[in-house]
């Protein structure tokens, strides 16, 4: 990738990162990155996989996740910090990507492995397949999550997931038909916190994503290996909270 482009980009989310009350528009942004603003919301789309505005909104419930995590702040004061104007679309929005209300992410955490469960539980679609493959990872021992998104980023509910207690062989059942994006995660021991902050430059936090996969009215089983890397800055952030999930598969299979 040319390496002007991934400045340009990187300035961009510094400056996302250093001014999340602020309100950023993509001009603000195009000027940032030095390009037009046309040419600005193509690259930054090519080298992070979300558009600027999905990126940044997505910084701003990271930070929102870590004050609510880690301070008292009320959840209005929360809102504010982290650029949102109306408390109640902060509400909706992390609602949505973290699948918990803020108050309730407060209150525990994380989300349950129960709450993605429904998911799981809720009856299949006419046409469904299975896909497979194998995960590997630099963190050997640790659990890691997959499932399926519609879009390249960790939030929201997945439409088919597992977790399995280390890197292996893995398996996703009754996928409906439509076109998904494999992601998967894998977070160190005791490194937990690493989820609430940009990329620390180490194996704290690896992901992967893959596809899109398209399941089609044929159904059947695909297959998809892949690998997981540690998370850089151009990644966009993680926002499903999953902490109890992960842990709750360690030492165990999915």
């Amino acid at each position: 990738m040319d390496d002007v482009i991934e400045r340009a980009v990187m300035r961009v989310i510094e400056s996302m990162q250093e001014n999340l009350g602020e309100q950023l528009t993509i001009d603000d942004m195009a000027r940032t990155a030095m390009f037009s603003k046309f040419h600005f919301s193509r690259v930054f789309q090519r080298v992070t996989g979300l558009s600027p505005g999905r990126f940044l909104s997505a910084v701003r419930l990271r930070e929102a996740k870590r004050l609510l995590a880690t301070t008292s702040l009320s959840i209005t004061n929360i809102s504010h910090q982290v650029g949102y104007s109306s408390v109640g679309t902060f509400s909706s929005r992390f609602t949505h990507s973290v699948g918990l209300p803020p108050s309730k992410y407060r209150q525990h955490m994380s989300i349950t492995a129960q709450a993605l469960q429904a998911g799981r539980d809720a009856p299949p679609a006419t046409t469904t397949m299975t896909l497979s493959g194998t995960v590997t990872s630099p963190l050997e021992d640790q659990p890691v999550f997959t499932g399926l998104f519609p879009d390249q980023i960790l939030e929201g509910r997945p439409v088919s997931y597992t977790v399995i207690s280390r890197p292996g062989p893995y398996l996703l059942e009754n996928v409906p038909e439509g076109r998904w994006h494999l992601i998967a995660q894998s977070v160190a021991a005791g490194r937990e916190d690493a989820i609430h902050h940009p990329p620390p430059g180490d194996d704290a936090l690896c992901i992967a994503r893959s596809g899109p996969i398209v399941v089609g009215s044929d159904g059947g089983v695909q297959h998809a290996d892949i690998r997981l890397k540690p998370m850089s800055s151009f990644d966009p952030p993680v926002l499903l909270a999953l902490r109890d999930l992960l842990s709750s598969a360690n030492g165990h299979g999915s």
